[in-house]
């Protein structure tokens, strides 16, 4: 099992591997590939450009897909994924990063907004042409990006972020996981959360995803500002995770200094390490004996 980095800031860190840097964020900011790093891309949300063209956004009959509509209750701005022009913006981006010295391109909020996106009268009029059910056109659409993406990326490696909804993910996000799992060498798996002093959730999400997913599973585990208390828990997190047959845990952080401090965290803690053999952790305490190496 691996233990690898999402970070905002394109620098390794020493004991840790793969990384994965934010080329393409949700506000619209670009920054240039890092190399020999797998980099992220935000597809269809957007904050800059739709500031720059409001007539973009994605459309419901509750609304547009902003944050500041209250009726969607969205945690990001979208634009419509059956945008031409923005599609081709976007697949340009990632051919020209993968055209650099990188390990692979991940995609991420590649996807309709929620159930009811997008109502617009250019995907009003693509879906009647489809002949589809309304589900099944959301699908083609989600996936003919996603195919379109992976001509683009190469013989480098792709994968793409999920929604962490085993259940709902395709009549919400038009998301087809057997479909994609046809195109992708990975699936990335975010389960967010301030801390995991409660973490049952974590677990059992990760159970189901590693059944159902018909690639390999990395799952994201949130490490932003953590004290001694938050860094136990994550640990003990990450030792659950590891006894599910995932292919690596990552972990976001903001900047090398969260990842080198959850490192020496481990390392130093003698008794966090006995409670890790007493319950039977071996997957975590091989990382962790690795991580001694390099004192």
């Amino acid at each position: 099992m691996k233990v690898g980095l999402v970070s905002y800031e394109p620098k390794f860190v020493e004991g840790f591997d793969p990384h994965i840097y934010y080329v393409k964020r949700a506000d619209g900011s670009l920054f240039p590939p890092a190399e020999k790093m797998y980099n992220d891309v935000t597809c269809f949300c957007d904050a800059k450009a739709i500031r720059g063209n409001p007539k973009i956004v994605a459309v419901s009959k509750e609304g547009p897909a902003l944050r500041q509509n209250r009726k969607v209750n969205l945690p990001w701005d979208f634009i419509c994924p059956t945008n031409d022009d923005y599609r081709e913006k976007v697949l340009s981006f990632v051919q020209e990063v993968s055209s650099k010295d990188i390990l692979g391109v991940i995609l991420n909020l590649y996807h309709f907004p929620e159930e009811g996106f997008c109502v617009c009268e250019r995907c009003s009029r693509l879906w009647r042409k489809s002949g589809l059910s309304w589900v099944e056109w959301r699908v083609q659409t989600v996936t003919d990006f996603i195919r379109q993406a992976r001509e683009k990326v190469g013989n480098k490696r792709f994968a793409v972020e999920i929604w962490p909804d085993p259940v709902l993910a395709k009549e919400r996000f038009g998301i087809d996981f057997g479909q994609i799992a046809d195109l992708v060498d990975f699936f990335h798996v975010p389960l967010s959360a301030n801390d995991y002093t409660t973490m049952y959730w974590v677990d059992m999400l990760t159970r189901i995803f590693v059944r159902i997913l018909k690639k390999p599973v990395f799952i994201e585990l949130s490490a932003e500002l953590l004290d001694d208390l938050k860094l136990n828990a994550l640990l003990k997190t990450m030792a659950y995770v590891s006894r599910h047959g995932v292919d690596g845990i990552l972990l976001l952080v903001h900047s090398a200094m969260d990842a080198e401090k959850i490192r020496d965290y481990s390392v130093k803690n003698v008794e966090l390490q006995q409670w890790f053999k007493r319950h039977g952790f071996s997957r975590i305490m091989q990382i962790i004996e690795e991580w001694k190496r390099l004192y």
